[in-house]
């Protein structure tokens, strides 16, 4: 039984927020969605179409609603406090998507935008829940166009261990925090079962395609111009960093999925079988 009747999905197309968005709703609460592309929306969601920093719209968006689900959807945290300021005045509970690099004994501005958004959360009196996540496996998508044209994947640092969580199982989590009470100032770390390498990931993709994949490293200035394509020179440099301490120390893995769904959080090679296709050539079609 939950007290939450409508709910505010904030990212609502992406590869999280669309989960999150079929489990309310199959839940039986209202959905409403803020997005600046709402088609795809399934059946019976309230779409407002605009912009996270418009106040008359996050204002319209928040009207009514119990519990926002928060994914900030920008590189900085540029207007982060009035949109936790909007939300604290309207809504009593906000489930905001972080990442596992931020710690509580260091200033937010050490923590990346992620802690800064946290930082400007945790200034009202909004009841709010922290999902710190680690790398999600989705990312590993920016694989597909190469892998499906039948090329090696060149990257820089393919023993780096990382603990790939699947998206669902961070939309489970976020429902639950979002619909029931008793994770209220919760930061929850959460990955996925194991802490695997990225050669290979590479590989598992290759078996559940049936189409092996090669493995080429990739100088470090070729991987830092590609990060630099979308983002600024400190979050390229900070990435690959991250990225060669991972050779030698694994990304940790947690409990806390298991511990919070009952469930164990799926593997790697669970979210490569359900995305294969991704991964595949296009079909083309069949002449009559």
């Amino acid at each position: 039984m939950t007290d939450i009747e409508r709910a505010l999905v904030i990212g609502a197309t992406g590869n999280i927020g669309r989960h999150v968005v079929t489990s309310l709703r199959d839940r039986g609460i209202a959905v409403r969605t803020l997005t600046r592309s709402p088609g795809g929306l399934p059946d019976g969601i309230e779409a407002v179409h605009g912009d996270l920093r418009d106040a008359e719209t996050l204002k319209r968006s928040l009207a009514g609603t119990d519990a926002v689900f928060l994914l900030w959807p920008f590189m900085t945290a540029d207007g982060a406090p009035a949109v936790a300021e909007a939300i604290a005045a309207t809504t009593r509970r906000v489930v905001y998507v972080s990442a596992m690099h931020v710690r509580d004994d260091r200033p937010p501005i050490e923590n990346g935008f992620w802690g800064q958004v946290e930082d400007a959360i945790r200034r009202t009196d909004v009841e709010w829940t922290f999902l710190r996540v680690g790398g999600l496996a989705t990312n590993t998508l920016q694989w597909a166009p190469a892998i499906s044209a039948g090329r090696p994947v060149r990257m820089p640092y393919p023993a780096a261990s990382r603990s790939l969580i699947h998206e669902r199982d961070v939309a489970e989590v976020a429902v639950l925090a979002m619909t029931e009470a008793g994770h209220g100032g919760a930061a929850y770390a959460l990955t996925g079962p194991a802490s695997i390498t990225q050669a290979e990931q590479v590989r598992i993709i290759g078996t559940v395609t049936g189409r092996p994949v090669r493995v080429e490293r990739a100088p470090l200035a070729e991987a830092r111009a590609e990060l630099l394509s979308w983002a600024d020179p400190a979050y390229a440099d900070t990435a690959l960093a991250y990225w060669a301490s991972l050779v030698d120390t694994p990304e940790p893995c947690t409990p806390t999925v298991a511990e919070l769904t009952g469930s164990p959080a799926r593997t790697f090679a669970q979210w490569a079988a359900e995305h294969a296709d991704d991964f595949r050539p296009p079909r083309t079609p069949e002449r009559r």
